[in-house]
């Protein structure tokens, strides 16, 4: 139920549309400033929703809270990152606006979200690889 709230919410606003998040982008140009006011938006819902949920001793459905621990600034977090913002800049899409785009008959959201898997599959690839690398010269 919460997926099709955002992703309603998404279709609604527009950010599912590429040009609109391009145009966002476009500081000298035809800037369109409504994708900051959906962040923002979304940003206040968000802390709010967090203060009243993690008042309780723990969730509904789980044992405790399963949250974030890590703090630390590496390599991998900055250049995902990075390559997120590139990706976000070069198509205008991002995971959030793509995925309800393919309901709505985007194509150009269907080449982005095979991409966006070949992108998490090779990176996963990636990762075990290297994990393996080192595992065998320890």
């Amino acid at each position: 139920m919460i997926g099709l709230v955002f992703g309603a919410g998404i279709a609604l606003s527009g950010m599912a549309n590429p040009a609109k998040v391009l145009n966002f982008f476009d500081i000298a140009g035809a800037w369109d400033p409504s994708l900051a006011v959906v962040m923002a938006s979304a940003l206040v819902i968000a802390a709010t929703g967090y203060r009243f949920v993690l008042r309780r001793d723990k969730p509904i459905v789980e044992a405790r809270f399963h949250l974030p621990t890590g703090r630390k600034l590496d390599v991998p977090l900055v250049a995902g990152s990075a390559i997120f913002g590139i990706g976000w800049g070069i198509s205008g899409f991002c995971p959030g606006g793509a995925i309800p785009a393919l309901g709505l008959g985007e194509i150009s959201a269907w080449a982005f979200v095979a991409a966006m898997l070949v992108g998490i599959f090779s990176a996963r690839a990636i990762r075990i690889a290297l994990d393996q690398r080192v595992t065998q010269t320890a």
